[in-house]
């Protein structure tokens, strides 16, 4: 009864994340740039029926790419997620996704930072049940872009592929630095979710920065430290969906290096957080790809 108690209390609190909406049963925020090319009355409702190029549709909400005036831009749409999803997180001891708001906090979070992520444009939720919330976030849609996850199959021959696969990591390295440092886990955090505006990468020169984009933030969560078994998931996660970019121990290292200095003894450590972060990824790809992961070990 003790812990349903503590649940239940939890449950309570949830409208407490979305603390701008906290006082009233509806708000929404525009970028003024594009208020031209809205109606005057109703927006909420207008944003919620737009239609566009589905990209992700499950359930209780719905990822489009829009065009609003000129330009496009990509909506996600939370309706009512409903109770059942909400117990069956809070029994699992996760904190339910009841609203867009995750998304619009973690990029506000994230950007102030300087991690890069794509700029919001508004805004908006109503409700006050937790489980019939409405809500809606409207961002830029990053043109241009390539996901790490593709562009790690297209990289140049040679040594000038590997000095950029080496360049990646370190930026990689920084950002999750930043993330786990700052209380924020990504609880999706794989390769397909970092994005770099793509080129020629044949022109691509040694030591010419990358700026990578973080996205699809709707599950981050925001403490002031992460637990560890989040940073696992996280760590397992990024080495999972790493693991057919032909890493080597180095390149493990050189992430080291950048995200945990000191990782030398952690390394030796046989129950160690990073035996648990290989253990994870590792199970993650056999899980997917039904093969074996590619050899690799923590041994250096």
């Amino acid at each position: 009864m003790t812990g349903m108690r503590t649940r239940l209390n939890s449950l309570k609190r949830l409208p407490e994340q979305n603390e701008p909406f906290s006082n009233g049963d509806s708000l929404i925020e525009i970028d003024e740039q594009l208020t031209p090319f809205l109606p005057a009355e109703k927006r909420f409702d207008y944003l919620l029926s737009l239609s566009g190029e589905i990209f992700r549709q499950v359930k209780n909400r719905r990822t489009l790419k829009v065009r609003i005036g000129p330009d496009p831009f990509f909506i996600k749409i939370h309706l009512g997620c409903g109770w059942g999803e909400i117990f069956k997180n809070l029994f699992r001891f996760q904190r339910p996704v009841v609203s867009a708001s995750n998304e619009w906090l973690a990029a506000e979070q994230l950007r102030k930072l300087g991690v890069s992520v794509p700029r919001i444009f508004g805004k908006g939720q109503r409700g006050r049940n937790p489980a019939a919330l409405e809500s809606f976030v409207l961002m830029e849609s990053l043109e241009g872009m390539i996901s790490l996850e593709d562009l790690v199959t297209q990289l140049p021959s040679g040594k000038k592929g590997i000095q950029l696969k080496r360049q990646l990591i370190r930026s990689i390295a920084v950002i999750a630095k930043l993330v786990h440092e700052n209380g924020m886990n990504h609880r999706d955090f794989y390769l397909c979710h970092f994005l770099v505006r793509d080129r020629d990468w044949s022109r691509w020169k040694d030591g010419e920065s990358l700026e990578l984009y973080l996205i699809d933030l709707h599950r981050v969560q925001i403490r002031t430290t992460v637990p560890t078994r989040w940073l696992i998931k996280d760590l397992g996660g990024l080495l999972f969906s790493a693991f057919d970019c032909g890493l080597t121990s180095s390149d493990l290292i050189r992430f080291l290096r950048i995200y945990q200095p000191g990782y030398q003894q952690i390394l030796r450590e046989k129950n160690g957080i990073w035996r648990k972060v290989f253990k994870t990824g590792r199970t993650l790809y056999q899980g997917y790809h039904r093969r074996p992961v590619p050899g690799l070990s923590l041994s250096k």
